[in-house]
């Protein structure tokens, strides 16, 4: 299996809802997102998918996401804002595409990640 990943950025609020803590509070953060996508064979210039093309595809999904307070979305409405709940939410929208991806992973600090994988 082949695998290529990409990373990029988005920024937005939430409040956690059911939680009691800090989070249950309106904040904000500067997510980032790790998509890796995987093929069993490359194609015949010898790649998994053009990095460009997976930027792409990833950045037109977070830019329903970015500067956004996520609590209002609709998807988020239903499932609470968490940063599971938004990989889980990436991954089905680029999935949703007709690539393979194999796992997306949020952070929302430096020091803290989600992932969701197949």
């Amino acid at each position: 299996m082949f695998i290529v990943k990409v990373e990029a950025n988005f920024s937005a609020a939430h409040n956690l809802r059911g939680y009691k803590g800090k989070c249950e509070a309106l904040h904000g953060h500067n997510w980032k997102v790790e998509v890796a996508v995987g093929a069993a064979k490359l194609d015949k210039t010898g790649m998994v998918l053009d990095f460009t093309d997976l930027k792409m595809k990833l950045n037109r999904v977070l830019e329903k996401l970015d500067h956004k307070y996520l609590n209002n979305l609709p998807y988020f409405k239903k499932f609470n804002p968490t940063s599971e709940n938004i990989a889980k939410y990436i991954y089905d929208k680029i999935n949703g595409q007709g690539l393979r991806v194999k796992s997306v992973e949020v952070w929302e600090s430096d020091k803290s990640s989600a992932t969701y994988q197949e």
